[in-house]
């Protein structure tokens, strides 16, 4: 199974909702967004997304299997992890860069099962999570990508993930969507 797994933070949810909104209506690949949010946060933001795309928007529940045509939302305070059978698991240990859902431990798990069907994406964030984890999904590899820091809002994430590992492919969002809807065929 291909997938799509994308992280971000600060900066990054209105680049999500452009990616969902331009998503080709054939493609059904599965997208696991991992976005550093408050936590006890509302399922609006899972209704929100839901009004961007062709997909079924929903939070990932623990032991609940992938499925083609699903955007998966990592839920607050919880790790996102996949399982050999390509099951999600929720995790709540400690957070890692300040952070739970952590984009670096959901980029290493799904990769560590994926392998070189794994497509992660890091978006805009002013923190470094993610970085490792993209590192790791091209080590695999996986397609690793990263949106061009000179537009993300914040570029933090986007140019510590370039700085560490510089075979990533550096992207705007209008090429990223491209690259998104050409993967999923």
């Amino acid at each position: 199974m291909k997938l799509v797994i994308i992280g971000g933070s600060a900066g990054s949810f209105n680049l999500i909702l452009s990616i969902l909104n331009e998503l080709d209506r054939d493609m059904e690949t599965p997208i696991v967004i991992i976005l550093h949010r408050l936590k006890n946060t509302s399922t609006i933001l899972e209704d929100y997304l839901q009004l961007q795309s062709h997909y079924i928007v929903k939070e990932a529940e623990d032991k609940e299997f992938i499925k083609n045509g699903h955007v998966y939302l990592a839920p607050s305070d919880y790790h996102l992890l996949l399982e050999e059978n390509l099951s999600f698991s929720l995790d709540t240990s400690e957070k890692v860069n300040y952070s739970r859902p952590s984009i670096d431990v959901s980029f290493e798990s799904f990769s560590y099962v994926l392998k070189e069907n794994c497509c992660g994406i890091l978006l805009s964030g002013a923190n470094a999570d993610g970085a490792i984890g993209l590192k790791v999904i091209a080590q695999n590899k996986g397609i690793s990508i990263v949106q061009d820091y000179n537009e993300a809002e914040y570029n933090t994430m986007p140019r510590a993930a370039i700085e560490l590992y510089k075979e990533h492919t550096v992207l705007t969002v209008k090429d990223i969507i491209k690259k998104i809807n050409n993967y999923g065929k």
